[in-house]
């Protein structure tokens, strides 16, 4: 079984379908925008995005997920990143921006500073501060032909660790991981970039620009 960096199981992420995030961008963003999709798995967003009629580029660090991506694609840590170019639109999705790492959060969100147009948009998945309050044990849902459940749930100060359980087809996966509560005007104004808006209800999807110089 594969499993990127970060204990991602490949096969688990070819069995996921989408789940609305490629419309909310596309609500988000320009017709035909131009987007950077940073952290893109194995093209579970991308593919649906670029049918929308977006130019993708998409950037991973696992050679194993970005092998089933279409679009042009790029494998390099985030924070690495440099294309030399800006897009419409940068895109941070599965709750990436919650690292544990601070040092790992400054330098995706640098990452995406440099590479985003003077008037494009920054587009984020986060976990915002009421999940970690609620997030629990035993907490499950359905997605395509997966089951997903969070066990092991354990805070500590702003840090919140956990197990996620995956199942399908008669098989089982786990992928642990911890994430950081963040105060998000902090964050956004630390890396030069200022709240934009709410792009879902429960305040899952937001945009934030690049603060403006003088």
């Amino acid at each position: 079984m594969e499993v990127t960096t970060d204990g991602s199981p490949v096969e688990v992420y070819l069995l996921l379908p989408p789940n609305g995030e490629a419309e909310i961008v596309h609500a988000a963003v320009p017709p035909d925008a131009s987007v950077l999709e940073l952290g893109s798995g194995a093209g579970r967003v991308t593919h649906p995005l670029a049918e929308l009629g977006h130019e993708l580029v998409a950037v991973d660090d696992s050679p194993a997920m970005l092998a089933h991506v279409r679009s042009p694609a790029v494998c390099v840590r985030i924070g690495d990143l440099d294309l030399g170019r800006t897009f419409d639109a940068v895109l941070l999705g599965s709750h990436l921006i919650n690292t544990e790492q601070d040092a790992d959060r400054q330098a995706m969100l640098a990452a995406a500073r440099r590479h985003l147009s003077p008037d494009g948009q920054l587009i984020v998945e986060w976990h915002p501060p009421e999940w970690f309050d609620t997030a629990a044990s035993g907490q499950g849902r359905l997605l395509g032909e997966v089951t997903i459940e969070l066990a092991d749930v354990v805070r500590d100060g702003d840090l919140l660790s956990a197990t996620v359980r995956y199942s399908a087809r008669g098989r089982a996966w786990h992928q642990e991981f911890t994430c950081r509560r963040l105060a998000l005007d902090h964050v956004l104004t630390s890396a030069d970039f200022v709240f934009d808006r709410w792009l879902t209800p429960d305040h899952m999807w937001f945009a934030a620009r690049a603060r403006r110089k003088g």
